[in-house]
């Protein structure tokens, strides 16, 4: 075995490096900050890539070239893990690689949920009918991608995030889209009900059919493929297309079989290590103080400071000797979508938007030009906003959040934030403040 951090003829690594198992946002990054001396391991087959930006290749707007991450200077081994011995520190590998580690960094993601519909799965069967996709990953999206024309007939099932970025997607591809939500309004995690609305309403302006408050039943299968959507009161949507976008799972089951401990995800504490000192886990595996984020920003700022720490020079609780480690301290996470097309919709949501009974509301809307503007204020400190349209001050009103610092007494310099570049408490024609303090 060499010393040089390549990749031997099994595909072994040096018994004194730091392997990463999971190619996605937390796994790349981690692996491009370490260097050239750690091992990333992952069974896709395409390139790390950005899955945020999934459902714009699906638009069309992107080509895959376009949301490949940085490639990690390191060695790359393209198989599936099926097996961690934290005994030996081993990682043993499908196609019978078996890779040694010092340090084990677990950022294997999520898969997504596949909900318990009637039909879905023949007895027996482990994958999904013709017609059925999950929208995951990029072979997910190629799959849609190809199976999409202008007219299809496509059922979209989950109402957040994902389900509406994939609904309006398959719209700019010239599907006809039907979009199915348990809840009772779209992105009910991010959005309050007047933004769900303008959500709502950009959909149905693109030629989406939304049903809300409406549960799938189960689904028709013919000739190995699913022609119908049924839903819990009778009614059913015929369908060339489905696509389950019904939320993710932490994916740790080779942590579980590790003996890790495992709740809803890996258990990590403030330096990202997991009961065996030795294994480190990040992204959406990862719960840390009793949350599983399953987005983009805290799996970079994870990544990150688990890089910090196992960088040569970092103090006793990282890999070296030195500086001290940073601890991660949790991730205040922001929400961004872009929705282009006619009457494009720029949104942004961040914190806590459901206003408590003595909490202080700022409200902006104006139905003509499609905008909508909201913070919440507790205790004279921002908690949360959503804005809808015009995002010119999201920047400086998210920052106000992350610092949690008392705001001014004055209302004026957040009512200006709200109106800028207008004189602050002034309203636009066809504005209307809503409540406030």
């Amino acid at each position: 075995m060499t010393s040089s951090a390549q990749p031997t003829a099994t595909g072994a690594a040096p018994a004194d490096g730091v392997v990463v198992i999971g190619t996605g946002l937390a796994g790349a990054r981690v692996a491009q900050r370490l260097g050239a001396g750690t091992v990333l391991i992952g069974e896709e087959e395409h390139a790390p890539y950005n899955r945020v930006l999934l459902a714009e290749v699906l638009a069309g707007r992107y080509g895959p070239d376009v949301i490949a991450l940085p490639r990690p200077p390191g060695p790359v081994l393209r198989t599936r893990v099926v097996r961690v011995d934290p005994g030996e520190r081993r990682v043993h590998c499908a196609d019978g690689t078996v890779v040694p580690y010092r340090t084990l960094v677990l950022a294997t993601g999520s898969n997504p949920v596949l909900p318990p519909l009637r039909g879905l799965f023949a007895p027996g069967a482990r994958e999904l009918p013709g017609g059925v996709h999950a929208f995951r990953t990029l072979d997910d999206c190629l799959a849609l991608s190809a199976a999409v024309t202008p007219g299809t007939r496509a059922v979209v099932i989950g109402g957040g995030l994902l389900g509406v970025s994939a609904a309006r997607a398959l719209a700019r591809r010239g599907a006809q889209v039907v979009l199915t939500q348990q809840a009772e309004r779209l992105m009910e995690r991010q959005l309050d009900p007047a933004a769900s609305d303008l959500v709502r309403r950009h959909l149905t302006g693109l030629g989406v059919e939304v049903h809300t408050e409406c549960r799938v039943r189960g689904v028709g299968v013919h000739g190995g493929a699913v022609h119908r959507v049924e839903l819990a009161d009778g009614y059913r949507l015929d369908t060339e297309l489905t696509v389950l976008a019904c939320g993710v799972r932490p994916r740790t089951g080779l942590a579980r079989a590790a003996g890790l401990a495992v709740r809803r995800g890996v258990v990590v504490d403030d330096l990202l290590r997991t009961s065996d000192p030795h294994i480190r886990a990040v992204g959406d595996c990862a719960e840390h103080a009793g949350l599983v984020y399953g987005l983009a920003t805290p799996a970079v700022e994870q990544a990150d400071a688990l890089a910090d720490a196992l960088a040569p020079g970092a103090g006793a609780n990282g890999a070296g000797a030195g500086t001290a480690a940073r601890p991660y301290t949790g991730s205040r996470t922001l929400t961004r979508l872009t929705l282009p097309g006619p009457g494009p919709l720029d949104l942004a949501a961040f914190g806590d938007v459901r206003a408590r009974p003595d909490d202080d509301v700022v409200q902006l809307a104006d139905a003509t030009r499609g905008t909508y503007r909201k913070v919440v204020v507790r205790d004279g400190r921002l908690v949360g906003g959503v804005l809808l349209g015009e995002l010119a001050a999201v920047g400086v009103l998210a920052r106000a959040w992350e610092a949690d610092d008392p705001l001014p007494d004055d209302d004026s310099p957040l009512l200006h934030l709200l109106t800028h570049p207008r004189a602050p408490g002034s309203a636009r024609p066809g504005e209307t403040p809503i409540g406030g303090r």
